[in-house]
């Protein structure tokens, strides 16, 4: 069997940031990446113990160059970087599933840590075909769309309880309770990696039964539309000449084939 686990990192243990800045503006950075490198390969782990023969890291914070790759264990292989063509590059049906590790909720969430939609600078927020949607619902329906389902997502409590509203029926470990943008009380960090590393092979052992995870994602074609922080972002999408239309100051919309078109 063949798995993959997308990491990104603000969603692990005792991760908050600092208010007035991003994640990497933050002191919390450096540990992040770390905390991020340990769940990713916790979850590496409980899939290979689960009987997996092959698991893909995708590294997906930021330009997708943050963690120990010297510190995941030796059997996974690694994608990195930016500039792809594509979002989940190698990423196929030959997949039983994907794990989403250190995610968090999306932009418009009350008191949760860091909370955004794809960049905290540049978009309040975005739905499809009218439904608010973060991260994990639009990368699940890129998987989706290529016939892999989600089978694990490690957040704070209100990014698992949005991937249960969207996808109920996979594992979530809460790594942390959020009573803020910056403030948490934490599951100690190795006992966040004990619960990914069992959640995970949970997870990877439920696979391997028929129907135990089903695919995610949007009807097809579908409406986008993304509400922006800044007039002039907004404005130049709109001018694109690419489908993209003004709806107001701050938000544009576009019809589309396929979530994937948004990339």
């Amino acid at each position: 069997m063949k798995f993959a686990v997308a990491v990104d990192c603000e969603g692990p243990a005792c991760v908050v940031g600092n208010a007035g800045g991003t994640l990497n503006d933050s002191v919390n950075y450096e540990f992040a990446k770390k905390q991020a490198t340990r769940e990713a390969d916790a979850a590496a782990r409980g899939l290979f113990d689960a009987g997996a023969t092959h698991v893909l890291v995708y590294d997906y914070h930021g330009g997708g160059l943050n963690l120990d790759y010297d510190r995941l264990d030796t059997r996974v292989d690694i994608a990195l970087g930016s500039g792809s063509a594509h979002r989940f590059p190698g990423l196929d049906g030959s997949f039983a599933g994907i794990c989403f590790v250190g995610y968090h909720a999306m932009d418009n969430t009350a008191d949760a840590v860091i909370a955004h939609t794809f960049s905290s600078k540049t978009y309040q927020g975005m739905k499809v075909n009218g439904r608010e949607v973060g991260e994990m619902a639009v990368d699940a329906a890129i998987a989706g769309g290529r016939g892999v389902p989600v089978i694990l997502i490690t957040s704070d409590d209100k990014g698992t309880a949005e991937a249960q509203r969207f996808f109920p029926d996979i594992e979530t470990v809460t790594t942390k309770t959020s009573y803020g943008y910056n403030t948490a009380v934490s599951m100690h960090p190795a006992r966040a990696v004990e619960a990914i590393y069992a959640a995970a092979k949970k997870a990877g052992q439920r696979a391997k039964e028929r129907g135990a995870f089903r695919p995610f994602t949007f009807p097809s074609p579908l409406t986008l539309e993304v509400r922006h922080k800044r007039i002039e972002t907004a404005q130049g999408d709109s001018r694109r000449g690419n489908g993209w239309e003004r709806v107001d100051a701050y938000t544009v919309r576009r019809r589309m084939e396929s979530i994937e078109d948004y990339f």
